[in-house]
């Protein structure tokens, strides 16, 4: 089976880096992009068998672009790094995208109720459900997912900050993708580490806009 190298974009994941790392299915290669850590993210990561990949740029989507051209493999997954998704379930994504689809999201289902605050959870349902309306059948703006490197490169995603899921999902609807969704555990956050979206309302409100600033 080939190998699939694993997206983990980061900034500031001390915490929770050696427990997602050893999750990993075998064949499935860790890429770390650090994106500006001060706390020493990029050595451990190094330290526990990731190839440790450095991105300047500030923004989740400068992270995840760079990750994404600096891959290897044919397949590639996409995974936050801060404890919140199971690395264990990517197999099920990569699995669908096998069989044919072209871009696999995890739709994520809350362990409990402190996983996923309600600020964050209301705004991601709206974009859904805009993008609903606009014909795509997604009920998440997924940050696990898993598609083929080459295509998801042809489509030219240009927004390198909170915007990139959603302009993902947008362009790979006007390509004509066949999209599936796979639900997904989502659990709290390891101890010593905070969302940079979802942690505060300020931070959602930040990413809301950007989002929008790609529906328009």
């Amino acid at each position: 089976m080939e190998p699939v190298d694993v997206v983990l974009p980061c900034l500031d994941e001390a915490a929770a880096l050696p427990g997602v790392l050893a999750a990993l299915p075998p064949g499935y290669r860790a890429l770390v992009v650090d994106n500006g850590s001060s706390d020493g993210s990029p050595e451990i990561a190094a330290r526990h068998g990731a190839r440790v990949v450095r991105e300047p740029r500030p923004g989740y989507g400068a992270a995840v672009h760079a990750g994404l051209r600096a891959a290897t493999s044919e397949l590639v997954a996409f995974l936050d790094c801060d404890g919140s998704l199971d690395p264990g379930e990517l197999p099920g994504l990569v699995e669908r995208v096998r069989g044919g689809a072209d871009l696999a999201a995890g739709r994520r289902r809350p362990t409990c109720a402190a996983a996923w605050p309600w600020h964050a959870r209301a705004g991601n349902a709206l974009l859904a459900a805009l993008l609903r309306r606009r014909g795509l059948p997604v009920h998440d703006i997924a940050p696990m997912r898993a598609a083929r490197r080459t295509r998801l490169l042809e489509l030219g995603v240009e927004d390198r900050a909170f915007g990139y899921p959603l302009e993902l999902l947008c362009r790979a609807a006007a390509a004509g993708w066949e999209i599936r969704e796979l639900e997904v555990s989502y659990r709290p956050r390891a101890a010593g580490t905070r969302s940079k979206v979802s942690g505060s309302v300020r931070g959602t409100l930040r990413a809301a806009r950007g989002m929008a600033a790609v529906l328009r």
